[in-house]
C-alpha cells in the first residue's frame, strides 16, 4: 500500500508539472520510479504515461508550436535514439545517471549565472540528438531541450507547445525501441494503467495552473527542477 501511495503521488505531481509547464514529467518521475522499479520498467512506465499526456494536450496547444525547430529536433533525434539504446544496453545505469546528474548541474549553474545560448541550425539538430539519446537511455528527453530553450529566452507558451509536440514523436519511437531491444513485461503495462486516472487529474489541474504562472515564475520553476533533478540523481549514486 505504501508503495502504491508513493507511486500515486509521483505520477500525480509529475503530471501536473508536465501539463502546466510543458516539461517535467520524466525529469521528476524517472528518478523516483528508479527507486521502485528496475531501470527498464521505470523508463517504460514513464514513456507510456508521458505519451498519454502529450496526446491529450497537443490538439489544444498546437497553434503555439514552433514547427521549424521541432522538425530539426526530430531529425537530430533520429541519430540520437539508437545511440541512447546502445548506451542503455552497454553501460551500467549507475555511471549513466552519475554523468547525467553532473551535466545537468553544470549547465543549470551556467543558466542561473545568466549564460545564454544563441540559436543556430546546428545547435537545433544537436539538441534534438541529445534529447533522443537521453530518451532511449534513461527516459528523460527534457534536460537538453529545457536548457536550450531557457538559454534562448523562449516564451512559456512556445516552450510548452513545442516540447510537447516533439515529445509526442520521441516518446512513441523510444517506447518502440525500448520494447524491441530491452523487452517489456506485464507489470509495466499494468502500472501504466494504474497511473492513467492520476494523469487525467494532473491534466485538469495543470491546465488551470498554467494560466497563473508568469514568465518569471516559469523560469524559476525551470531552474529549480533542473537543479533538484541533478542533485537527486547525484545523491542516488552514494
Amino acid at each position: 500500500m505504501d508503495s502504491f501511495i508513493l507511486f500515486s503521488c509521483i505520477i500525480l505531481l509529475a503530471s501536473i508539472l508536465q501539463t502546466s509547464t510543458g516539461f517535467g514529467f520524466s525529469i521528476m518521475a524517472t528518478p523516483f520510479l528508479l527507486i521502485m522499479f528496475e531501470p527498464r520498467e521505470a523508463i517504460q512506465i514513464n514513456l507510456i504515461l508521458s505519451l498519454v499526456i502529450s496526446c491529450a494536450l497537443i490538439m489544444k496547444i498546437r497553434h503555439d508550436v514552433d514547427k521549424g525547430i521541432m522538425k530539426k529536433f526530430i531529425i537530430g533525434s533520429i541519430v540520437g535514439l539508437p545511440v541512447g539504446i546502445t548506451v542503455f544496453s552497454l553501460i551500467d545505469t549507475t555511471f549513466l545517471k552519475l554523468g547525467v546528474s553532473i551535466l545537468i548541474l553544470v549547465l543549470t549553474t551556467l543558466l542561473i549565472l545568466n549564460f545564454r545560448i544563441s540559436r543556430t541550425t546546428n545547435r537545433d539538430f544537436a539538441v534534438g540528438g541529445l534529447s533522443g539519446a537521453f530518451t532511449t537511455s534513461i527516459g528523460m528527453p527534457g534536460p537538453p531541450i529545457l536548457l536550450y530553450f531557457s538559454g534562448t529566452d523562449t516564451t512559456k507558451e512556445q516552450l510548452r507547445a513545442t516540447t510537447l509536440a516533439f515529445y509526442l514523436f520521441i516518446y512513441f519511437v523510444s517506447l518502440i525501441i525500448q520494447v524491441i531491444f530491452a523487452g517489456t513485461s506485464k507489470e509495466i503495462w499494468i502500472s501504466g494503467l494504474k497511473g492513467l486516472p492520476l494523469v487525467i487529474i494532473g491534466l485538469i489541474v495543470g491546465q488551470i495552473l498554467f494560466k497563473w504562472i508568469n514568465q518569471k515564475l516559469f523560469r524559476l520553476l525551470t531552474y529549480g527542477l533542473l537543479f533538484f533533478t541533478g542533485v537527486y540523481l547525484l545523491l542516488q549514486q552514494f
